[in-house]
């Protein structure tokens, strides 16, 4: 099975979008780690994802975490991503490390603390209207540890109202994109620990408001595969935030742990109308690289999500139909699992030199000298990461 024209074509316009954090340090709970080379400023967080997209061509945005990636001038910070050939995406807000939203933000039963966060995310809207951006991420630590410690609804409430404030600040052409996890900071309760609750929130906001799904934050063994058709279905699929997990949120390389599961979540996108240039459903990256470097990090994750794209673009959906039709369960299943085998890498590869690209992006970064140059370049300043 060969990547034909039809899907190189389907290819040639795909997007996954950077998280500027992705390239300043993490760690576990318990430490995070230094690295050489690390950078010190937003500007030098874009300038390393644009070594990502000057080797792959699939990642022409890098999405802003206020207010780790706060400047004086967004303007001349748009201007400085253009100048790398990438621009300013998504911008994400934080109203999980400061001390006053230690019992909540957004859902916090003091309303001077609730304010505080709403008048963050208008702080996050005013960015957006300077660099052009689309989405306004949220995603929220607010909730529980102990059964009794807050009152359930009474949260659901104060979030509905504090999302509908936020909404109404949200421009014309913009939209609230609302995360959900289901554990993490939070033990006993999250206020947006699923699907659902998401979808219920923004369905009341209006049509500009939508969920962003993070492929890590499921408990195990959940069908996300399912959850991205009904979203599709619903008209309320915004973004993707992809990574691997193992265990619980463990931001890692996307398609690390399950390969075939970004299978067959990407191929319910592409059935449901979720991919392509018509698509409205933003695809960006959402990963800490704790222990390996973290541009090839980068270019290793959306390598794995183009390659899973055209696995799945490769399925024989009208042969897929009739075997599902005839109820053949096997013959439905071995359709699925040829495309899934199929290795698509050589044709990538000569499709990617055939436009100027790699063949392999992992090895033309590593021989490009980059890495040794910022390590040796970026000494001294207070290196970006959790909290800066």
């Amino acid at each position: 099975m060969t990547v034909n024209a039809e899907t190189l074509l389907l290819l040639e316009s795909q997007a996954i979008e950077l998280p500027s954090w992705a390239f300043g340090n993490s760690g576990t709970r318990f430490k995070v780690f230094g690295t050489p080379g690390t950078p010190r400023t937003p500007q030098e967080k874009i300038a390393d994802a644009a070594q990502v997209n000057q080797y792959t061509a699939l990642s022409p945005s890098v999405a802003l975490h206020i207010p780790w990636d706060k400047v004086e001038d967004y303007d001349a910070l748009g201007a400085f991503a253009e100048d790398h050939g990438v621009k300013l995406g998504t911008v994400n807000s934080n109203t999980f490390q400061d001390d006053v939203y230690k019992f909540g933000s957004l859902t916090h039963i003091d309303p001077k603390v609730r304010q505080r966060a709403i008048d963050h995310h208008f702080e996050c809207i005013d960015v957006m209207d300077q660099t052009g951006s689309r989405d306004l991420k949220v995603w929220l630590a607010d909730g529980t540890n102990y059964p009794g410690q807050g009152d359930i609804r009474g949260r659901q409430d104060r979030l509905a109202d504090s999302l509908a404030k936020i909404y109404d600040r949200v421009g014309a052409n913009q939209r609230l994109v609302l995360e959900y996890k289901f554990f993490e900071p939070a033990f006993y309760h999250t206020d947006v620990p699923d699907w659902g609750t998401s979808y219920s929130q923004v369905s009341a906001l209006g049509d500009r408001a939508m969920v962003c799904l993070d492929t890590g934050h499921h408990a195990p063994g959940t069908n996300i595969e399912f959850i991205v058709a009904q979203l599709l279905r619903l008209g309320k699929l915004g973004s993707f935030d992809f990574n691997s997990r193992f265990y619980a949120d463990d931001d890692l390389i996307v398609g690390a742990a399950d390969p075939f599961q970004l299978f067959r979540i990407l191929y319910e996108v592409i059935r449901g109308g979720g991919y392509g240039p018509d698509s409205t459903v933003a695809f960006m990256l959402d990963q800490c690289h704790n222990v390996e470097e973290k541009i090839p990090g980068q270019i290793r994750s959306v390598l794995n999500v183009q390659e899973m794209t055209a696995r799945a673009l490769l399925v024989d959906n009208e042969a897929l139909a009739t075997a599902q039709m005839n109820s053949d369960v096997l013959g439905a299943n071995a359709i699925m699992m040829d495309a899934f085998y199929a290795d698509v890498r050589p044709d990538l590869a000569a499709w990617r030199e055939s436009r100027g690209l790699a063949g392999d992006p992992m090895k033309a970064y590593a021989a490009s000298g980059y890495q040794e140059k910022i390590s040796a370049d970026r000494v001294g300043g207070t290196q970006a990461g959790w909290g800066a």
